[in-house]
């Protein structure tokens, strides 16, 4: 995007991407499932850069549902080997991420993921915990419904211990046991590879987002593709519900 046209536009603050058609962008070329994910995970790095760059405060990926442990245990392996070799050079990188002022943070069930993958988190989340320009949130064991259970679970006890009045309870007080309080909800929701659905993901937050759909698959999304989103997005008339 050139700097004329990031002057005349109001940039979301908060873009949520759901990385899908990985399986099928291999399979069209003859290969293994896993090739697709490895080669939307160099996507991935490709995009979170240039989010950042772009001024992005908030981008969240959604890597993996809850629903996901349904796949073929080869294929599961093989997904999560990737989110280990991301970590572990998100690691190796954290003075040039440091630079950039990225936060990294999960949302989604820590509990169910390998032990090394939790370890590489929890050590992530707490290096980049002050770093304020951009949060990644990373979308791993993550389901829309199971967040909003999580957070009413939180609730819940609140009350039961008598910290909060059952009869007060706002919208807020839900938002603010999500994985992503005091987050803003997401602005744009960006979905390719041809689905039209949200996948259970951020069914709460997504209440007032906006969509932008498209055909490409995941692994061929560009930075000019997400130019393409972006300024979209930007031509709408978010009412609120307002006239």
């Amino acid at each position: 995007m050139t700097e004329e046209q990031l002057k005349s536009i109001q940039l979301p603050k908060h873009i949520g991407i759901i990385m899908d058609g990985n399986g099928r962008w291999a399979k069209q070329r003859g290969l293994e499932r896993t090739e697709g994910h490895k080669a939307g995970a160099k996507t991935f790095r490709r995009i979170c850069d240039y989010g950042a760059d772009l001024g992005i405060e908030v981008m969240t990926f959604y890597a993996f549902s809850t629903e996901n442990w349904r796949r073929p245990p080869k294929e599961v392996a093989a997904i999560m080997k990737l989110f280990k070799e991301y970590l572990e050079e998100a690691t190796s990188r954290e003075n040039e991420n440091e630079m950039r002022g990225i936060r990294l943070q999960l949302i989604g069930e820590k509990k169910g993921l390998p032990d090394d993958i939790v370890k590489l988190l929890n050590a992530l989340e707490k290096s980049s915990a002050d770093k304020d320009v951009m949060t990644v949130n990373l979308a791993i064991n993550y389901g829309g419904r199971d967040e909003i259970l999580h957070a009413f679970k939180a609730l819940g006890s609140k009350v039961k211990s008598g910290e909060i009045n059952p009869d007060k309870q706002t919208e807020d007080d839900i938002s603010a046991n999500l994985f992503t309080a005091g987050q803003p909800d997401p602005d744009l929701i960006i979905r390719p590879s041809g689905e039209y659905r949200l996948s259970n993901f951020m069914t709460w937050q997504s209440a007032y987002s906006e969509f932008w759909f498209s055909d490409i698959l995941w692994p061929d999304f560009t930075t000019d593709d997400l130019d393409t989103a972006i300024l979209d997005y930007c031509r709408r008339n978010r009412r609120f519900g307002g006239v």
